[in-house]
């Protein structure tokens, strides 16, 4: 059974997926005073608001972040444009819905952040395990 650790607050829940995490950054470069994984607990929830908290989990490229409300099960749709990011020496983040189809024909559909391998290190290509941040990616 994989991991899942919960932080709510009166309005959402933060569900956090430990195995799913490539380490971007992005949550605690968003929100320092929400996320520190210097501390325990490393998440804060009571530190933002709700839609600060929503938009920043909407940042988070591995989807080890994702949201539940008290009206809704897991949130994972975006609408309108895929929009296409290039991170400073990480991977390239595609927000919006998406099908990725694999050398051996299968399809990955995506319909919220996912991010793809720039630096070729990934051990789980086409999308971003963090190895870029092992191998001293620059770019």
């Amino acid at each position: 059974m994989k991991k899942v650790k919960e932080y709510s607050n009166e309005e959402i829940t933060i569900l956090w997926k430990p195995e799913k995490c490539i380490h971007s950054g992005i949550c605690v470069r968003l929100l320092p005073e929400v996320y520190n994984p210097k501390e325990r607990p490393w998440v804060k929830i009571e530190n933002a608001s709700t839609e600060a908290l929503k938009a920043q989990v909407a940042n988070c490229p591995s989807r080890a972040l994702s949201l539940k409300d008290k009206t809704t099960s897991e949130h994972s749709t975006t609408g309108g444009v895929t929009k296409i990011s290039i991170t400073e020496n990480g991977p390239l983040l595609i927000t919006g819905n998406l099908e990725i189809k694999k050398v051996d024909g299968t399809i990955d559909k995506k319909n919220k952040v996912s991010a793809l391998c720039r630096c070729g290190g990934s051990n789980n290509k086409p999308y971003c395990d963090g190895s870029h941040a092992k191998i001293g990616f620059k770019d």
